[in-house]
């Protein structure tokens, strides 16, 4: 647990009878606690928590404190903030300024600098007390990870438990600085990955306040052999082996250009994926679309759609490796689950860059480039597309009338410039999904079709955390992660149970927020969560509409 800093005249309380004035009523005895929850190498989080230890309500609240020279307050939360010079001055805001007797309220800032505050008082009168104390102390690392089993496109590891003052949430594997894998368990097995390949890989592990340990050891692994692999190098050759693969095949393309139609309706399997893979200078084009297109996408002879690459009922596929560029849309992934895209670079695209549709679920994205989209249709390219908007079910709702496109990770990918819509846009009817680590470069946004935030958040239940948000000119930006709340049938939660941690935006100046949840009525069964490990600067009005939790 974090310690109370009472040596700097931080954590301090109203004492009892003493006036309110206009913020507070006769009789509350108010205090003020202060604390950080969560420090890093130029800034910190801070939270302040008002109790009230009176019997009567409060009617409004004041705190005010100092900084020193050298660090600021860079935005601030559930809170009416004004600065004179190093002082700074927080007023309760609309909803939380009653204070019931035995109650609290609380209020959140980030600091950039480390300095301290002092000098806090509440109405004006100096503060002493205390109130609950986050957790800040990160777990021990995790002990001695080891390899318990190998295929050809996974490792099975394990490894010692991390101890933490309060409890360990769960673990992340990490392959580089990539979060791959995550267990609430101390094993778990990392798939996609490619046959014959040499893999190293370290675990960490987080508490439920978001504290993350050191690093465990690397553990280094090579993926068994796959099946056979078959070499292209044109069109033709790519187009045959497309139509012919079989699970556990690799289809290796040569450095060039493929220009031409490619659709893969083959599946792999669990167990025998089959793998597209070449290097960043194979690169897929395709001049479409032609032809007269059915009511509902599906591969028909005679249309081309103008994909760069579509894979429909082709379940368990890697791509690996390449390029898609100069296409109507980069990645269609249409009923295909399980498919899983690394080191793809896909840009200069007419729509959208990546879209995992028609039920594609667990499906991954990642440590992969997208740049660059929109060009024909702004309003309509986004980076990553996961799922239909309900007004495309008829054609993509194929389970149960509903696209569930659902529990695909997106992770460690670098997104942008020039991306004219979102850059991630999760749609409604779909679950648990994870975008983690990602960067997202807003410059070029286009604000048409509601296209004016990085991620706009629809499904249910998704963890966002870890990833790096920065805006500027030129683009139409409104706020960095948004929800919305359609409504559908069947009806879903569509919008809530969201989780933001440790994500920093900057927002260029313009944003309004960094993280603005659109209804908390709607989410009372599910509410979205924004802890205070996230951080924000450059934004309008500060890192959340709601109140943080720590």
């Amino acid at each position: 647990m974090g310690k109370r800093l009472v040596a700097v005249g931080v954590v301090l309380a109203f004492l009892v009878g003493v006036p309110a004035g206009p913020a507070g009523a006769v009789g509350a005895e108010l205090s003020a606690a202060f604390s950080r929850s969560s420090v890093w190498s130029t800034g910190y989080g801070g939270q302040v928590v008002v109790a009230n230890a009176g019997d009567v309500e409060s009617s409004g609240w004041v705190v005010e404190f100092d900084l020193p020279p050298g660090s600021s307050v860079a935005n601030a939360w559930s809170s009416a903030l004004t600065r004179d010079g190093q002082h700074y001055r927080f007023a309760n805001a609309g909803f939380n300024g009653r204070v019931s007797p035995g109650g609290t309220v609380s209020f959140g800032f980030t600091v950039s600098g480390l300095g301290l505050p002092t000098g806090c008082t509440v109405a004006g009168v100096p503060c002493e007390g205390g109130g609950p104390v986050p957790d800040t102390s990160a777990p021990t690392a995790p002990a001695g990870p080891r390899v318990t089993g190998v295929t050809a496109t996974s490792v099975s590891l394990a490894w010692g438990a991390s101890s933490d003052d309060v409890g360990v949430a769960d673990y992340q594997v990490l392959r580089g600085s990539t979060a791959v894998a995550s267990a609430t368990s101390t094993a778990v097995t990392v798939g996609g990955l490619l046959p014959s390949t040499a893999y190293a890989f370290t675990v960490r592990a987080r508490d439920a306040a978001g504290n993350v340990s050191g690093a465990s050891a690397e553990v280094a692994v090579t993926t068994g052999a796959g099946g056979s692999a078959v070499d292209v190098a044109t069109t033709a050759q790519l187009q045959a082996a497309l139509a012919a693969a079989v699970p556990g095949q690799a289809i290796r393309m040569a450095a060039g250009v493929y220009r031409g139609a490619f659709v893969i309706t083959r599946p792999g399997t669990a167990a025998a994926p089959v793998t597209l893979t070449g290097p960043a200078d194979a690169v897929l084009v395709n001049d479409g679309p032609s032809g007269s297109a059915p009511s509902c996408p599906t591969p028909t002879p005679g249309w081309d759609p103008g994909y760069g690459l579509w894979l429909h009922d082709a379940p368990h596929w890697n791509l690996v490796g390449f390029t898609v560029r100069e296409s109507k849309k980069g990645i269609v992934v249409d009923n295909s689950h399980h498919t899983v895209i690394d080191h793809v670079r896909v840009h200069h695209v007419d729509e959208e860059a990546v879209h995992f549709r028609r039920s594609s679920a667990d499906g991954v994205l990642r440590d992969s480039a997208i740049s660059h989209t929109g060009l024909a249709q702004p309003g309509y390219g986004e980076a990553v597309y996961l799922g239909s908007a309900n007004s495309n079910w008829a054609c993509h709702g194929n389970s149960g009338g509903v696209d569930r496109s659902d529990r695909v990770q997106v992770l460690g990918n670098r997104i942008g410039p020039g991306v004219a819509a979102e850059h991630v846009d999760v749609k409604e009817g779909t679950f648990d999904g994870v975008i983690r680590g990602n960067t997202f470069d807003g410059t070029g946004i286009s604000g048409q079709n509601s296209a004016d935030s990085w991620v706009d958040v629809k499904g249910v239940g998704y963890t966002i955390e870890g990833n790096t948000g920065t805006f500027a000119a030129p683009g139409t930006f409104a706020n960095g992660y948004e929800t919305h709340n359609p409504a559908t049938t069947p009806s879903f939660p569509n919008g809530c149970g969201t989780v933001w941690r440790d994500n920093r935006s900057d927002l260029g100046g313009v944003g309004q927020y960094a993280i603005r949840i659109t209804s908390t009525s709607k989410c009372a069964g599910a509410p979205n969560v924004v802890h205070a490990s996230n951080t924000a600067t450059g934004a309008v009005n500060g890192l959340t509409n709601i109140p943080v939790t720590p």
